[in-house]
């Protein structure tokens, strides 16, 4: 994959973490999280079955990794604990190498 699409998928995956609070059983396609993620990912010039088979990494990730505070935490406005945040961009990178 080249540098360019992982580079969009991170930035498409930084942009998620507001909608992270919704991932927990947010892997169906037509969850606001999907819906969301994979509008984004193919903005950022992913192609529908790349971004789908990010994103569903992605909610399943989030899902199976992070408390559901720690999902509120993703969604606050008033600032993300940095470890989390951490583990948030380690999880979504991730998925974009496996994309």
């Amino acid at each position: 994959m080249r540098l360019q699409s992982l580079l969009a998928l991170a930035v498409s995956g930084a942009l998620l973490l507001p909608v992270a609070a919704q991932a927990a059983s947010s892997a169906d396609e037509n969850s606001d999280f999907m819906k969301s993620c994979v509008q984004q990912a193919t903005a950022n010039g992913l192609d529908a079955a790349k971004a789908k088979s990010h994103c569903t990494c992605t909610a399943n990730g989030l899902e199976k990794n992070f408390t559901k505070a720690e999902l509120e935490d993703l969604d606050s406005k008033d600032g993300v604990d940095a470890k989390v945040k951490q583990r948030a961009d380690a999880l979504i990178a991730n998925c974009a190498k496996q994309s």
